[in-house]
This record gives structure tokens, sequence and C-alpha cells, in this order.
């Protein structure tokens, strides 16, 4: 079962304000005291926040996400029925849930919203964020964070995308 962190407030690229806003999130491995060891795993549009089932190979000590090491942490993108804000979610405002009164969110939305989780978390600097797919959109956004991410590993993405 996913942990939790909730974002009192968040603004989205189209000026709506979402509040009490929940964030799912599973990590390995520890944050060390500095809060800088930290390796996002951004999940693909289907995916989930259990990087271990879906990328198991990769995680775990001396694998290639050491978690020995890192603080190795997949947050789960807001819209997605596994944790994070999304139809599913009660609306404050109405005490029903939010259903298709849903707004549209964005990549952007998406990582602004696991920053401020991050940051509720300790982390004051990211490692690398790698993803593939929509994963990988997501950590191409990560690099507009400028020295609050060190490195990004995006796979199979594109800098852009049309409409489907």
């Amino acid at each position: 079962m996913p942990e939790h962190i909730i974002l009192p407030e968040l603004r989205l690229d189209s000026g709506v304000v979402l509040k009490d806003v929940p964030i799912a999130y599973d990590a390995w491995g520890e944050l060390n005291s500095e809060g800088s060891n930290v390796i996002v795993v951004c999940h693909a549009l289907t995916g989930n926040t259990r990087a271990d089932i879906w990328w198991g190979p990769l995680i775990g000590p001396q694998q290639a996400l050491d978690t020995d090491a890192y603080y190795v942490i997949c947050l789960n993108v807001l819209g997605s029925p596994y944790g994070s804000i999304s139809p599913l979610t009660t609306n404050p405002d109405t005490d029903r849930p939010y259903g298709r009164e849903f707004p549209a969110v964005t990549i952007r939305d998406t990582v602004r919203a696991h920053k401020a989780a991050l940051e509720e978390l300790g982390v004051t600097q990211v490692a690398t964020a790698i993803g593939g797919s929509m994963g990988g959109m997501q950590a191409l956004e990560w690099a507009f964070y400028g020295s609050f991410v060190r490195s990004i590993i995006p796979v199979a993405v594109g800098g852009r995308h049309s409409s489907w």
C-alpha cells in the first residue's frame, strides 16, 4: 500500500486550484541527512508507484538503482486511480468525487506536485529523475528545476508529443 503526502493546495497550468491534494508514493532505501541522495522513478501512463514490481531487477542493494546508496521514490501521477488526486478523489468543496469535473492536468502539473511532495519529505536535491514513456516526459520536465535535479534519464520518449 503506498504512502501519501497531502498538499494543502496545488495550482494547475489551467489556473484551477486543487485543495487537499493526495500524492501517493512508494520508496526504498534511506534519505540521507542532507536530503540529497534521491532517485525519482517516474512511471508510465498505466503504471503505479510499485516500481519494485515493474522495474524490480533495477531496484535494490547493489542494483542500478542502489538502495544502499540512494533513496529511490516513485510518486503516482495526477489523475491516476492509484492513490493520487483523480476523478475518484472527494472534492473538498462538494464532498463528492470529482468525477467528470476533474480538471485536465499536464505533465508539468504532475512534476510540480511531485516536487512539492518531495520537499515535504525533506528532499533538498534529486540525484536523478528516470522514467520511460510518459515517465520519460516527466524526467524531461524535471530538467526545468535547475540545481534541484542533478541529472535526468528519459527513456523511450520524444521531446514533444502530438494529439493521439
